[in-house]
């Protein structure tokens, strides 16, 4: 093979069309989640003012995760990825009207927002992996990491818009009825766009269904230390440092710069991380990328801290910047690894179990986050949390020492061969 062909340019996954649409349309849909996600979190807290509810609305959201994980996976594997993300947008255009009524209606409890919510991660728990494990079809093996990336970073710039959206649509709205039809409207977008798609997986896993291989995602990733390390990492750091969900009580009891500045504190990790992704896209990672990845976690760890502490509205963006900025190189590191190492029929399993710990540490990390604020106050959860995450790194570099070891992510390499059973030989 010419080796030219293996020349990757700083924007060789926008070579390829159904790339770009995707990632506009990922776009559109995160755009549309950030909003709904501002309106949410502040019109509960205007409701309740109790840290512990802002934790179930993570918990709420997280909860189909764990419950769906087996499911969702194998059903990406197993159906045409592309119609599963048509399916689910077309429900989260439904429950983004859901929201839209209640929010209309000033008796309705607040649990019924919560009950919303379930329906919303229901439908996250199977776009999830659907969508992971559909972009490898989308560019060469060798655009594989500038594709991922540009999607993290893609994925970062609407996680800025988002929340300043939001913010602002919340106060020109007076409220969060506004923000709701606005999220409807982006993710109906969303639903056209992954239409337009050309590709078509079908059905990747080809042996009979069966427990083995519904759970053969679990132990795929059980056996690859370097996987079950990177996932595993980014779980607990980010479930013990994530002070997302608390935003709302900095914003007005810590920081005192309301709903407006809300957006501002929200979309500060992402401008952080979306300056990454784009970097990384033009200067890829060439070696050592498990230390990287660990000491990046680390400085993630310690800007939490620095968050924590701070009383200044420069020095907490700042610091929100830098704990988005670290996050985005292990984000890149860990989501290159789990799809090149993993064998295609597999993909959509084993990204339902990487969601899955993603989930644990983004979801569940914020009812961790609202039920340490419950217990013992919004700032020294922070700090709690931010001490925990450089405990684990430390624990990490011990436990996993492949991990420490990665020093490529070239996606030119195979995928590890999928794991044999006893059951099932032909997996």
């Amino acid at each position: 093979m010419n080796p030219s062909e293996h020349r990757t340019g700083p924007r060789a996954a926008f070579e390829h069309r159904d790339f770009r649409l995707f990632q506009v349309a990922r776009l559109l849909s995160i755009v549309a989640t950030e909003v709904q996600s501002i309106a949410v979190a502040w019109q509960v807290y205007e409701r309740t003012h109790r840290p512990l509810d802002l934790g179930y609305v993570g918990l709420s959201q997280f909860l189909p995760a764990i419950l769906l994980v087996i499911v969702a996976g194998h059903t990406a594997d197993r159906f045409d990825r592309r119609r599963i993300l048509l399916l689910c947008h077309a429900a989260l255009v439904g429950c983004a009207g859901l929201l839209f009524w209640q929010s209309r209606q000033p008796s309705i409890p607040v649990q019924a927002i919560f009950v919303v919510l379930v329906l919303i991660g229901t439908c996250r728990a199977f776009s999830g992996p659907a969508s992971q494990s559909i972009m490898p079809q989308m560019v060469p093996a060798h655009h594989f990491q500038n594709a991922v990336a540009w999607g993290s970073s893609i994925f970062m710039v609407a996680t800025i818009l988002g929340p300043a959206l939001g913010g602002a649509i919340y106060a020109i709205g007076k409220g969060a009825h506004l923000a709701y039809a606005f999220a409807a409207v982006m993710y109906a977008s969303a639903f056209l766009l992954i239409f337009g798609l050309r590709v078509r997986t079908g059905r990747m896993e080809k042996s009979s269904t069966s427990l083995d291989t519904v759970l053969a995602g679990f132990r795929y990733v059980w056996r690859q230390k370097i996987i079950l390390g990177s996932i595993s990492l980014d779980l607990f750091a980010v479930l013990l440092g994530g002070a997302v969900a608390l935003l709302p009580i900095y914003a007005d009891r810590v920081l005192h710069v309301g709903a407006w500045g809300l957006g501002l504190l929200r979309s500060a990790p992402a401008l952080g991380a979306a300056l990454t992704g784009a970097a990384l896209a033009y200067r890829p990672l060439k070696r050592r990328s498990g230390v990287v990845m660990m000491w990046c976690v680390a400085i993630f760890g310690v800007s939490t801290i620095v968050f924590g502490l701070s009383r200044n509205v420069a020095l907490s963006i700042v610091a929100l910047f830098v704990v988005g900025a670290s996050d985005m190189v292990s984000v890149v590191i860990r989501s290159t690894l789990v799809q090149v190492k993993t064998p295609p029929e597999m993909r959509g399993r084993v990204s339902a179990v990487n969601l899955l710990f993603i989930g644990a540490s983004n979801e569940f990390g914020e009812f961790e986050s609202g039920l340490t604020a419950h217990w013992f106050g919004a700032v020294p959860a922070v700090l709690i949390g931010g001490i925990g995450t450089l405990l684990v790194v430390a624990l990490w570099a011990w436990l996993f020492p492949a991990l420490r070891k990665v020093e490529t992510l070239e996606a030119s390499e195979p995928a590890a061969p999928a794991v044999p059973s006893l059951h099932a030989p032909d997996l």
